[in-house]
């Protein structure tokens, strides 16, 4: 378990959460707490149980065993809508886009999905100028252009688009996975050095699975290991990269 920072609250409190596939233990057990504000990275070999446990935090994957508090909250058995409405916001490894729409009205959107009113969205949307204000906002923040087909976008601003329409959500969670997966070398620096900035400015509680330990060293506060779905270490980066036996899973395993 983790000891609270100075100032900081517990956020998210995990004790023996566990998920099965059949015969296999992606999560086998995992006590965790996420502090409220920082930048929290997941780590691990393949199937280590990474994605499993964010998808179960976001409420993605049912939890077969364990508890999860949000916000001093049990939210072990509510869905993926009512995480979502108390603030729990994951972006997907692959960019979930409207791939039809322009980068504004996916925008548009996302903020209309915060308020309940999308069901209103083809036939009333330039009655709600505010809406367009801010989705204009966080498109200048994303450093995405307002006038382009999301599917016409390089890979390196659809990544960009899809943290902003969870952005957009208001998270008090943001669950980030792999948010440089797929990107060129190039491009990771850029992609991270647009978001970290934005989510540091707001102090969102943020959670990344990332395998680039070179990002992970960056930008994240503190870092939890996984091995074969159970927490191996945390630490700060400095501690885990010390950490001989943290070194011997992420690099033969």
């Amino acid at each position: 378990m983790v000891e609270k920072g100075l100032g900081q609250d517990i956020i998210v409190d995990i004790s023996g959460l566990a998920k099965h596939f059949g015969e296999v233990h992606a999560v086998d057990g995992v006590d965790m707490q996420i502090l409220q504000g920082e930048i929290l990275a997941i780590v691990g070999s393949n199937g280590a149980g990474k994605t499993t446990l964010l998808r179960m935090i976001s409420g993605g994957h049912s939890i077969d065993r364990g508890s999860l508090f949000f916000q001093s909250l049990d939210v072990s058995r509510l869905g993926l809508i009512q995480r979502a409405r108390l603030g729990i916001i994951y972006s997907f490894q692959i960019p979930a886009l409207f791939e039809n729409l322009s980068t504004l009205d996916c925008l548009r959107m996302a903020l209309l999905t915060r308020e309940h009113k999308t069901v209103l969205f083809f036939q009333t949307i330039e009655k709600f100028p505010l809406v367009r204000k801010e989705a204009e906002d966080i498109l200048d923040m994303f450093q995405i252009p307002k006038d382009s087909c999301a599917c016409l976008l390089p890979h390196g601003q659809r990544k960009l688009l899809d943290v902003a329409m969870a952005f957009a959500l208001k998270p008090r969670l943001l669950l980030l996975d792999e948010p440089t997966s797929g990107v060129s070398t190039k491009e990771k620096g850029q992609v991270m050095d647009t978001i970290m900035p934005i989510i540091r400015q707001t102090n969102t509680t943020t959670v990344i699975v990332e395998h680039d330990m070179e990002i992970v060293t960056r930008y994240s506060d503190r870092v939890i290991v996984m091995d074969q779905g159970r927490v191996l270490a945390q630490g700060t980066p400095q501690e885990v990269l010390n950490n001989p036996e943290v070194g011997e899973v992420l690099l033969w395993r």
